[in-house]
């Protein structure tokens, strides 16, 4: 096989998942000096953005900036986007492997862990992200129904997603009127009932996984109060200990905005916002109907584990609350790829720096890399996805000049293009997006707000005059 990567034979690659990480990936490739390549990037819904669109909360329209770069990125020379292709359904691994020199999956962490507590699957028991895509306008969530007639909410996790759930739940319809949340999610906001919101956490103040950008805002909230109750936000002895050693100014940063809101008393808004610590939910619990009623709580206190690290152990102290509504935000996963090692035990596709290995024997399946949270798990920002695609792209590069590729039976772009259109007709391009992209802005700027979503994938293949 003559070597790719020039004009004459362009490097073909594949990256599957629109999403930051997979755009970052594109865009390493593409500013190669030197490096012709190829690029086709599919995504099994019709949007790119992935996380970004559906992620990101909608009152944080400025989070959503990056866009811009992943739109510069599409612009270049040399990529394409295969939208509302699924890989798996419309085409395979092995497809795949006819058409390109390189593949690399970028398909994020997509379920939920779970808290395997009795009670769980309660009905009103329901995992963040769920509620996040529903709000947000993915497809696949948008026919969800969340029970917010309930008076009393409980997040478990104290990460940015449950942050985010917290403070979506406690925006008023006024906050909330201008961003591109989802048109059904805005109407069943202001209908909520909700008075009472807890975000709760198994560690303590010090280990709360939150950016401090994410806390702070909390106590700028137009329709609640934001309060930790004082024996919570007493740091044991180790977490005392650990924060006066550190010389992590973030740290102590977010400690003293949490102690700004201990003992809070309120100043009478409609909502209560209250950050717990230190506790665990050991059983959700049931009412006659079957749906969440209650939920009982442990104590914990902290350990040094042999890694270092402060962990919490349940102590014999409990406690029991009433709570109709719950969201688990305890920790993502990414699933198994069809044909592909995956380590069920952490979540991800197993690699060495972006290559994907066989885990008993670490032997490279050549031509096949991973990137962002399938690669790595689900921890960091948007931006820590860049460096993580410098690192798969630097090892693709690598094995480009040690000759250890793919060699596609049919390498030429108009041939996975036919083969694409045969197995599903509607799919949709970059061109076809950006026209959908700009009838939602329209739709929002009649309404004075960011966009109006498409949430249901006929309802954006009708608007390109399809179906």
């Amino acid at each position: 096989m003559k070597r790719p990567g020039t004009a004459a034979t362009p490097l073909r690659v594949a990256i599957v998942g629109s999403g930051p990480a997979g755009f970052y990936v594109a865009e390493h490739l593409l500013r190669r000096d030197g490096l012709v390549a190829e690029i086709d990037m599919y995504e099994r819904l019709p949007t790119p953005f992935g996380l970004v669109r559906f992620g990101v909360a909608p009152d944080h329209q400025k989070i959503k900036n990056v866009c811009r770069t992943f739109e510069r990125v599409a612009g270049k020379s040399g990529f394409r986007f295969l939208g509302n292709v699924e890989i798996g359904r419309d085409m395979s691994l092995t497809d795949l492997r006819q058409h390109y020199h390189q593949i690399c999956f970028a398909t994020g962490a997509l379920s939920d862990r779970r808290m395997n507590v009795p009670g769980e699957d309660l009905a009103r028991s329901h995992p963040a992200t769920e509620f996040v895509a529903w709000y947000n306008g993915h497809p696949d969530y948008r026919d969800l129904e969340f029970d917010l007639s309930v008076e009393k909410v409980a997040v478990v996790g104290v990460g940015n997603v449950a942050i985010d759930v917290a403070r979506i739940l406690c925006r008023t319809h006024d906050e909330l009127v201008n961003t591109d949340i989802a048109d059904y999610a805005l109407d069943a906001l202001r209908q909520s009932r909700v008075k009472e919101i807890l975000i709760l956490g198994r560690r303590g103040p010090a280990q709360a996984a939150f950016t401090n950008a994410e806390v702070k805002e909390l106590g700028e909230l137009a329709g609640a109060d934001v309060t930790v109750p004082l024996e919570d936000m007493e740091l044991d002895p180790l977490s005392q200990a650990e924060v006066d050693a550190s010389d992590d100014a973030a740290l102590k940063r977010k400690v003293e905005i949490l102690r700004r809101y201990a003992g809070h008393a309120g100043t009478g808004k409609p909502r209560l916002l209250t950050l717990r610590f230190l506790v665990s939910p050991v059983e959700l619990v049931g009412d006659a109907g079957g749906r969440v009623a209650g939920m009982r709580l442990v104590r914990n206190s902290l350990y040094r584990s042999e890694d270092g690290t402060l962990r919490p152990k349940p102590t014999n102290q409990m406690e029991e609350m009433p709570v109709g509504l719950v969201f688990r935000s305890v920790g993502y996963r990414g699933e198994a790829i069809p044909d592909l090692p995956f380590d069920d035990r952490r979540g991800v596709v197993p690699n060495l720096k972006g290559r994907v290995i066989e885990p008993d024997t670490e032997v490279t399946v050549v031509g096949i890399y991973v990137s962002g949270w399938i690669k790595r798990g689900p921890y960091g920002v948007i931006g820590t996805n860049k460096p993580d695609a410098a690192e798969t792209v630097a090892a693709m590069l690598e094995d480009l000049s040690a000759g250890e590729l793919l060699d596609p039976e049919f390498p030429e772009s108009t041939t996975v293009e036919t083969l694409v259109g045969e197995r599903q007709p509607e799919w949709v391009s970059y061109e076809d997006w950006q026209r959908l992209d700009q009838r939602e802005v329209q739709r929002g700027g009649k309404v004075g707000r960011p966009r109006v979503k498409f949430t249901n994938i006929h309802e954006m293949l009708k608007s390109l005059g399809r179906g």
